[in-house]
């Protein structure tokens, strides 16, 4: 599928990671032209279901910068959805720490004005960290809409999480 509506979906290692073909079908059916990218963590959960992934999308999974000289196998981004956002991958996006592509993606999308949705799946715990509070509070600032509490993900206590209610559909329903 090619279209002007392309949207970068781009996930971290977290549970729902593991249904993301699902949720690009669904992005699709809405008329997105998905573009799949991934931390090398959830790249690596993933690692028997690229190939298939790649022909869902009809572009290549990303999870690495391009090297120099390699051309963009992606079509330019309309909108870009970071979900699900671990902990660690919402602190460093925050901080500009750019060690992965979809941080770094992310990173730049913010100051080349893409729109910007992402959904966190952290659990209570992580919740009580002091950066947790900074870091959600820069992306607001910086235009990011973050999907966390009611209307978007609710943490659950440590090891309590389902991956089969991760609330994919308000993350996609807030891309319009």
């Amino acid at each position: 599928m090619t279209t002007d509506r392309v949207l970068y979906l781009l996930g971290s290692a977290a549970p729902p990671v593991l249904g993301i073909g699902a949720v690009v079908e669904r992005a699709q059916a809405a008329g997105w032209d998905v573009c799949l990218g991934l931390t090398p963590t959830a790249a690596l959960w993933l690692a028997d279901e690229i190939d298939r992934l790649a022909e869902l999308t009809g572009h290549p999974v990303r999870s690495r910068y391009r090297m120099p000289g390699e051309p963009d196998v992606w079509p330019p981004a309309r909108a870009a959805l970071l979900a699900p956002a671990t902990f660690n991958t919402l602190n460093a996006w925050a901080q500009g720490i750019t060690g992965s592509f979809i941080v770094g993606f992310a990173a730049e999308a913010i100051g080349k004005g893409i729109p910007l949705v992402t959904m966190p799946c952290v659990n209570r715990a992580f919740l009580a960290h002091p950066q947790f509070e900074r870091s959600v509070e820069a992306l607001r600032g910086s235009g990011v809409r973050v999907l966390l509490g009611e209307g978007g993900f609710v943490p659950n206590e440590p090891g309590q999480g389902d991956p089969a209610v991760f609330p994919w559909d308000l993350a996609l329903a807030a891309l319009a």
